[in-house]
């Protein structure tokens, strides 16, 4: 699942779809055909009718791809091992509309997590967007919550969308911006 495709597909059975760069959601009816554009961390970009919308990963199904499998965890997980899969699970989410991931983005400022004691952990993330006005800037958010939440041991996500400081270029990997053209 890399980069840009164009891909044909026919949707098997109404899906949930959110309208870029709106996003709004609304139903894809069954039997509607179109394009796949970006598959990138386990979600995916499609045109349609000449609108771009983006369907989850666990929807996949419906464009004939198959749903991502959550994480696996070692058991008795140390917080260090919880901690990199969350990172690996936020590298899985994607502006859509840029192929790259929100960590590379530089977009995500904080990532704490707190043992609640019963083997459970509470984790806290504050995270911004390359731009304040992004209507997809809560699509991304729930993105990365329910990333985070199919992590074993994790019972409390709350990702926090913050503007200070404000995102600049600076903030990318030397990756994203040899990626994106701006190296």
């Amino acid at each position: 699942m890399f980069g840009h495709m164009n891909e044909p597909f026919t949707i098997a059975r109404d899906v949930k779809a959110i309208i870029i760069p709106a996003g709004e959601e609304l139903v894809l009816r069954q039997g509607t055909n179109g394009f796949i554009t970006q598959a990138l961390g386990g979600s995916f970009t499609i045109y349609v009718e000449g609108n771009l919308f983006r369907i989850a990963g666990r929807d996949a199904d419906a464009i004939g791809k198959e749903p991502v499998p959550p994480p696996e965890v070692p058991e008795n997980a140390s917080d260090e091992d919880i901690e990199a899969v969350i990172w690996n699970q936020l590298r899985t989410c994607y502006d859509p509309e840029i192929p790259v991931n929100i960590v590379d983005l530089g977009l995500v400022y904080r990532c704490e997590i707190k043992p609640l004691g019963n083997g459970e952990r509470s984790v806290n993330v504050d995270m911004t967007l390359t731009a304040p006005g992004c209507g997809m800037g809560e699509v991304i958010v729930q993105d990365a919550q329910e990333k985070i939440a199919v992590v074993p041991t994790v019972s409390d996500v709350r990702v926090e969308l913050v503007f200070d400081p404000p995102w600049n270029q600076s903030m990318m990997s030397d990756e994203a911006r040899l990626q994106t053209g701006l190296m």
